[in-house]
Formats: structure tokens, sequence, C-alpha cells
């Protein structure tokens, strides 16, 4: 049952952007910065009783602040040059070398 209601939660904020997106630009943009899936990544690593993990979450979150970025820079970039679902796409792209770049690269320093 934990996993359904936060499959629920999930939903309802994917239906909260869709809704927003009829209504304008701004506040689509604005909802996926609300925390509602770090809220439930937290909540789930929470409940294993490890501070040391629940921590340790919270920093893998900060370290993707640098990815999501570079996503939203890459997007707004490829929107002039390809369609907006390819643009998506490249952007998912630059998301995962610069995540990957993130997490990897302190291995190899």
């Amino acid at each position: 049952m934990d996993i359904v209601w936060k499959g629920l939660i999930g939903g309802l904020v994917t239906a909260l952007i869709v809704w927003a997106s009829k209504r304008g630009n701004v506040l689509p943009g604005i909802l996926p910065l609300a925390p509602t899936f770090a809220v439930i990544a937290l909540l789930a690593v929470g409940a294993k009783g490890s501070a040391f993990g629940f921590r340790e979450a919270c920093l893998a979150g900060v370290k993707t602040i640098p990815a999501y970025l570079a996503f939203l820079g890459a997007c707004w970039l490829f929107i002039d040059k390809v369609d907006y679902r390819l643009a998506v796409l490249g952007g998912i792209a630059v998301w995962l070398v610069a995540a990957l770049a993130i997490f990897l690269a302190p291995r190899y320093l």
C-alpha cells in the first residue's frame, strides 16, 4: 500500500502540471520545482530508519541540481533548432551526461 499512495501523489502532480499548462506557461515550469518526488524519495529512504541513509539521499538530490539546470538550459537552446519533443529528448541526453559526470567523476579524480 505504501507504493500506491506514492504513485497517487506523483500522478496528481503530473495531472496538475498538465492542467496548469492549459492555463499558462509559467506555473507548469514552476511545479516541477516543488519537492514532490523528493518528498516521496525521502519518505521511502527515511522509512528504513537510517539517518545516514536519509542524509545521503538529501545530498544526492542536491548534487542533481546542476544536472537539472543543464537539462533546462539545453531545452531552452534546442527549441529554436528542433521540434519541442526533440528539444526535450536532447535535454534528457544532456541531463544524463551531466548526472553521470556528477556522480562518476569523483571516482576517477
